[in-house]
């Protein structure tokens, strides 16, 4: 299997059909979620939110080869809604922007919101020509 078949091929995967889609964005979620919190942690900062930046730039990545090879139905209820749903951290990313801001660190807040907008935006483009979209 490679690269370019293995999302389709989940998507065909029948066991998916015979869960709840409600569950489906459960198990999704609970585990992007933990992703989430572990590479969060692992790489984040105290002078800039380092891993808010890398969970939305990546997480951006993984929904645009999910929406751009494109992947549907359970599978993309389970590995998008769920599982970079609860990974990416739009909410985490607003409060860390007005953090940065009443600190009076006004530049690190702007580059931030840059940052995270241009590198997911990225992200979902490059996902895009890798998956052969465009």
């Amino acid at each position: 299997m490679t690269l370019t078949t293995a999302a389709p091929a989940l998507a065909s995967v029948g066991v998916l059909a015979t869960v709840p889609d409600p569950a489906l964005v459960a198990v999704g979620g609970a585990a992007g979620a933990v992703a989430r919190h572990l590479i969060g942690s692992a790489v984040n900062r105290e002078e800039f939110p380092l891993g808010t930046l890398t969970v939305n730039v990546l997480g951006s990545f993984l929904l645009g080869l999910l929406v751009f090879w494109p992947v549907g139905g359970d599978a993309l209820l389970l590995a998008g809604t769920g599982a970079c749903g609860a990974f990416t951290t739009f909410s985490s990313f607003s409060v860390a922007t007005v953090r940065l801001w009443d600190r009076g660190e006004r530049g690190r807040a702007v580059a931030f919101v840059a940052g995270n907008t241009l590198l997911a935006g990225g992200a979902v483009g490059l996902a895009a020509v890798l998956a052969g979209a465009v």
